[in-house]
């Protein structure tokens, strides 16, 4: 059963703000390793952007990172893009902003909903470990904002954890292992297994969206919720 009543650490407006800043650092390691951001590259981002400039929306950014890796990804390429990087989190939103290194991403520190109420549209809307931070009314809001954020011809992939015992071992024995070196000072072991407790199954998350969105199980121990603007309507 979800842990429903677990709250992450660094979602304590009073959490020390080195550690979380040593959290959003090591963001960029652990969701290289476990979130496989290339797959959402080269499946939804590129084959878009080659036929022409298109709009790229992080919903629940963090430190940036995932929008920074597509930015890079897009130049290796030749191509182009706006990308926004949305947390309503201003720590999150500062510390990313400062780190942007020239990326050329845009940060902003709102929440999906206001951007519906400008009118704004883009051609991919994701987000990264978001879904198992939300109360149901909170995940159906989102879900609505995404899908109305998207235009024709995109796509709507929000990506999270799989709750599962292996899920939980394994994350637990690696970060125990590396916890003295590369996330010593941060909140990545103490929230990461949190965070896995939060999260959903495939058949509750299945269970817990409206018509339309298809779930995907996929290894290690990922979730995919998807909205196809072709084929599906919020």
């Amino acid at each position: 059963m979800r842990a429903v009543d677990a709250r992450e650490l660094m979602d304590d407006p009073d959490a020390d703000i080195g550690m979380l800043e040593r959290t959003y650092e090591r963001f960029r390691l652990v969701n290289a390793l476990v979130s496989h951001p290339g797959r959402l590259y080269r499946r939804d981002v590129r084959p878009r952007a080659r036929r022409g400039p298109i709009r790229i929306l992080d919903i629940g950014a963090g430190g940036g990172d995932v929008s920074r890796m597509i930015a890079a990804r897009l130049r290796r390429d030749g191509l182009s893009a706006e990308i926004t990087a949305l947390d309503a989190d201003e720590r999150a939103i500062r510390w990313a902003s400062d780190r942007d290194g020239g990326a050329g991403v845009t940060y902003r520190c709102a929440f999906a909903a206001d951007l519906v109420a400008e009118g704004q549209e883009y051609d991919v809307v994701f987000s990264n470990h978001v879904l198992h931070h939300l109360t149901a009314p909170e995940l159906h809001g989102l879900l609505r904002d995404s899908a109305a954020l998207v235009r024709e011809g995109g796509a709507v992939v929000h990506r999270d954890i799989a709750r599962g015992r292996v899920a939980y071992a394994l994350y637990g024995a690696v970060t125990w292992l590396l916890g003295g070196t590369l996330f010593r000072g941060s909140f990545i072991r103490e929230d990461g297994l949190i965070s896995i407790r939060r999260s959903y199954t495939t058949e509750e998350l299945a269970d817990a969206v409206p018509t339309g969105w298809s779930v995907r199980f996929g290894l290690p121990s990922r979730l995919e919720l998807r909205w196809d603007a072709r084929t599906a309507r919020p």
